[in-house]
């Protein structure tokens, strides 16, 4: 008598934490699509990263050779002044 109380009671949690886990289980191809997507995102992100750090190094460099074109610009100035 008390086997068969013990096994309906663990029939029963097994029935229930089969319920519980289907509409886990059934949420799992949308789940691995978003992460998917969020992987492509986030290598997006990453190449644009790069980009702009690229472009920040270029903008540097012609802001270096900018000051330098203007320095040479006064000197030009002043010999021509003189």
């Amino acid at each position: 008598m008390v086997t068969w109380i013990v096994l309906g009671v663990v029939l029963f949690a097994l029935v229930v934490l089969a319920l519980a886990v289907r509409p886990v289980l059934a949420r799992l191809p949308r789940l691995r699509r978003a992460a998917l997507a969020l992987q492509r995102r986030q290598a997006d992100a990453l190449a644009l990263q790069s980009a702009a750090e690229a472009l920040q190094d270029r903008a540097a460099a012609l802001q270096e050779r900018s000051a330098v074109t203007q320095e040479r610009l006064a000197l030009i100035k002043a010999r021509r002044g003189k």
